[in-house]
């Protein structure tokens, strides 16, 4: 089953510098009925003005993945870590036993992100924070995976969970398949363009719930930019 969720039923929270869109339940957005997706529990999709940004604040026992879509974004914590990571490119943060840290857009324009949240399967470990930058060219045509906890991704950043996070750029007329494990399921938001998974149609920033479904077919109707979570169910 693939379950279009369209961007414009997502929730939304507008504070001025940030302008929020959750395709999960989080913060003051309550829905029972999309409270997480197998060990996925948040989505956001954030707009961050100029000079603004996350002030300093603290997590515990998550995996916290930012997928850079515009501009950039700069991490400072509490561990003695600072870093910027550009469009394209991906930072993870292990909250681990504890971490407090900031997210600020030190731009001049606008930063774009995905954050998403996937639930560990191992506690009790000290926090820890990587960047990694992934040439766009390496995920031209297909699925690769940026950030995971699963054997054979080896070049993807580490994360302590069962689950691996992907990116994929495609042309328009292109298409890319991803098989999923027994017991798995996804969920994928184009970052740009327009696509349909299995016949499904999806605009950009739409998102798409993957269950009971062994591979999905990517095509491409524009020119679009894929992130996919992949997830024990």
């Amino acid at each position: 089953m693939i379950e279009r969720r369209p961007f414009e039923t997502l929730g939304a929270a507008n504070h001025g510098w940030l302008d929020a869109r959750h395709h999960f339940s989080f913060a003051e957005y309550r829905d029972p009925g999309r409270m997480g997706w197998g060990a996925l529990r948040v989505w956001n999709d954030d707009t961050i003005a100029a000079g603004t940004g996350f002030a300093p604040h603290p997590h515990a026992d998550m995996e916290i993945i930012t997928y850079v879509r515009e501009g950039a974004i700069t991490h400072q914590d509490n561990l003695g870590n600072t870093g910027r990571t550009e469009a394209g490119d991906v930072q993870v943060m292990s909250a681990g036993t504890g971490i407090r840290h900031s997210e600020f857009n030190r731009e001049r324009g606008t930063t774009r992100i995905f954050q998403i949240w996937i639930m560990p399967d191992r506690h009790g470990e000290a926090p820890a924070w990587g960047a990694k930058p992934f040439p766009k060219g390496d995920r031209s045509g297909q699925f690769v995976a940026l950030a995971s906890g699963r054997e054979g991704d080896g070049d993807a950043l580490p994360i302590r969970a069962d689950a691996r996070v992907l990116g994929a750029t495609l042309k328009a007329g292109e298409t890319a398949e991803y098989r999923f494990g027994p017991g798995r399921v996804g969920y994928l938001v184009p970052a740009g363009g327009q696509v349909e998974v299995n016949g499904v149609a999806l605009n950009v920033r739409d998102g798409a719930a993957i269950s009971d479904v062994e591979a999905i077919r990517v095509t491409a109707l524009e020119d679009a930019e894929l992130v996919l979570v992949d997830t024990a169910a």
